[in-house]
Parts: structure tokens; sequence; C-alpha cells
């Protein structure tokens, strides 16, 4: 194979990958409409418009695990693995009937889709021996094994907004 045709061929599978990676964005979410117009129509009255989003999760990359001096395990012997998503998301308009007055006829709630970062549980061992002792000939001495689960954790900021107000 040719120098140019190879330099060609990695040009190509360097820009599919850095396209691939691009239209995967995370915290993306997908737009679902509710459509109501045809019942509407046919029984001849308002209904609520509803539309909602769906979010995607995607998995990032675990942190590698961290050697720390004296023990034979690294200190994550199970990472934890990092999830990026969304809570999913609604916009709803409710027709009212005229309960507070002739100026409120629609009430309305629209909560986007909120992003949400995770962490899955991990687990963390070291083994029932210690490092190899250099006062003891190069063998490890016994301990006691440890143990220890790493807490998912969850974080988010939920929003949304609530109103009335005449034809929203």
């Amino acid at each position: 194979m040719k120098p140019t045709t190879r330099r060609t061929l990695a040009a190509v599978v360097t820009g599919v990958a850095a396209a691939v990676g691009a239209a995967v964005t995370p915290a993306a979410a997908i737009p679902v409409p509710v459509p109501l117009d045809g019942a509407e129509t046919a029984l001849g009255m308002e209904l609520p418009e509803v539309a909602g989003e769906l979010p995607v999760p995607t998995a990032g990359a675990p942190e590698g695990p961290r050697y720390v001096e004296g023990r034979l395990l690294p200190e994550r012997t199970l990472p934890q693995l990092p999830v990026h998503g969304g809570l999913p998301g609604v916009d709803l308009r409710q027709p009212v009937p005229h309960v507070l007055g002739d100026e409120f006829d629609h009430a309305g709630v629209d909560a986007p889709a909120a992003e949400v970062r995770t962490l899955a549980p991990g687990l963390s061992l070291d083994a029932p021996l210690t490092a190899p002792n250099p006062e003891a000939l190069g063998l490890p001495s016994p301990k006691l094994p440890e143990a220890g689960v790493l807490a998912p954790v969850v974080q988010t900021v939920p929003v949304a907004d609530l109103g009335l107000g005449p034809g929203l």
C-alpha cells in the first residue's frame, strides 16, 4: 500500500471517529409530542396540550485505580462508573373553567429536562497481607482484611414553573 493511500485512509478513519464522537452529546433529550388535535376536533372542546422530553443516559469513563503506599491492592478495586442523563421533562397546558374569575382560563406547568449526574456504587478492598517488609526478610506480615463500599451519588437540580393566565 502506498504511503499516500495510508494517509488518506487514516484521515478518513479519524474523520469518521470524530463525527461519531460529536454525534453523541451527554444529557441529550428527545422531544416527545402528544398529538391531541384530532380528539379536540372530534369532541368539539379544548383539550390539554402535552409535550415531553425523554433524556438519553450516557456512561462516562471511570476513574483509574489509585495505588496507595502500604497496600497490595489499589484503593478502588471496583471503580465507580459515572452515568450522565436527565430527568424527564414535561410541558402541560390545561384549560380551566372560570373558577378564579374571568381572567384565568388556563393553567400551565413547564418542567424542562434536568441534568442528572450519578456515580454507581464502587468497592474498595485490601488483602490480608501487608506490603513486603524488608525487616522480615522481604516477607509480608498478616493483617486484618479491609473492605469498603463506595456509596452511590446522585446530583440534580430540577426546575418547574407553574402559571395561570388567559390562553397560556
